[in-house]
């Protein structure tokens, strides 16, 4: 049985759920889940998150067919294993099943994946309707989580490659977030919009905000209610990213190019790069010539100093051996 309840889906939710898709879902969950480590929260709130953002909260377990220009163009795509020809095929082979199983390929390799585990499947390639019926529609969920190790990136919080490796993009990010901190907040106790509640109880800045710190608490929370041993915890937890400062090209450019004139200098007055003056051109030149001119100085500074400390030396033996 799903240790994550068809209530707990439906509460998550953003809209009212289709009843017989969803449990659908639940069924090969039930059947397979363990089979599959589909026994773990933290793994089946990233996958909820995908199949309710693809399906509208289940309500759609086929691709709707307008057609689009896209769609249009699935007639001819024989990189989803549909003919090169106007057959068709893109219609036929449009999404199916929570995920949208879409194309002739992926149809085909969905077959392959049943058989191989004997689970004696239809014809979905000659069918592809047939993915949409009990316990092939879920299964078809889990076959394409399964094929793509996305269990792997689930024990890592790492929604942004899952989303990728789901959609091929990120189209609908933000609605696969909010649909993961959703469920996240409601298998952890909490209402399904409380989550400056859960900030406020976790020491987070309290901005409701569903970014990278706290995507990475509701991880580590969901770890610990799987009862994850710590050590472990601290392994699988999600690293924080950061948003780093855009900083223009052009002052990038420039800063570097100030802070490489040092070592040009160097080289310059060693000798030993073969570099000449027109390697300092184009720097600036007051700090060009504030170097050059520490460059000169130093050394005459050096030889000054060593004069008089020669002359001290030679006094104090003349005063010894007199």
């Amino acid at each position: 049985m799903s240790i994550l309840t068809a209530q707990q889906i439906r509460m998550a939710a953003k809209g009212p759920v289709n009843e017989s898709n969803m449990r659908s879902v639940l069924i090969s969950l039930d059947r397979y889940g363990d089979e599959f480590g589909m026994n773990r929260l933290h793994r089946l709130v990233q996958y909820f998150a995908q199949l309710m953002h693809e399906s509208g909260d289940f309500r759609y377990d086929r691709e709707i067919w307008g057609p689009t220009p896209a769609q249009k163009r699935y007639d001819t795509r024989v990189d989803l294993g549909n003919t090169p020809e106007l057959d068709g095929d893109g219609k036929k082979n449009a999404g199916r099943g929570p995920i949208q199983l879409t194309g002739g390929s992926n149809i085909r390799a969905f077959y392959d994946w049943c058989a191989k585990r004997g689970m004696n499947p239809p014809d979905f390639v000659a069918n592809p309707d047939l993915i949409n019926t009990d316990p092939w529609e879920g299964l078809s969920a889990l076959y394409y989580w399964d094929s793509r190790n996305l269990n792997r990136l689930a024990d890592q919080g790492d929604i942004e490659t899952i989303s990728k490796k789901v959609n091929g993009g990120m189209n609908g990010f933000d609605d696969r977030v909010e649909h993961l901190v959703r469920l996240s907040l409601v298998v952890l106790g909490y209402a399904p919009d409380a989550l400056e509640q859960f900030q406020a109880k976790n020491g987070l800045a309290i901005d409701n905000d569903p970014g990278p710190k706290t995507r990475a608490a509701l991880h580590k929370a969901l770890l610990a209610a799987d009862g994850v041993p710590m050590a472990a915890a601290g392994i699988m937890a999600a690293p924080v990213v950061e948003e780093k400062a855009v900083v223009p090209q052009a002052v990038e450019g420039e800063v570097k190019r100030k802070f490489s004139l040092l070592g040009k200098v160097g080289s310059l007055l060693g000798g030993g790069s073969g570099l000449g003056i027109a390697a300092l051109a184009g720097f600036d030149w007051r700090a060009l010539a504030v170097l050059l001119a520490a460059a000169i100085v130093a050394p005459l500074a050096f030889l000054l100093l060593r004069g008089w400390i020669i002359a001290g030396i030679k006094d104090v033996r003349e005063a010894l051996e007199s």
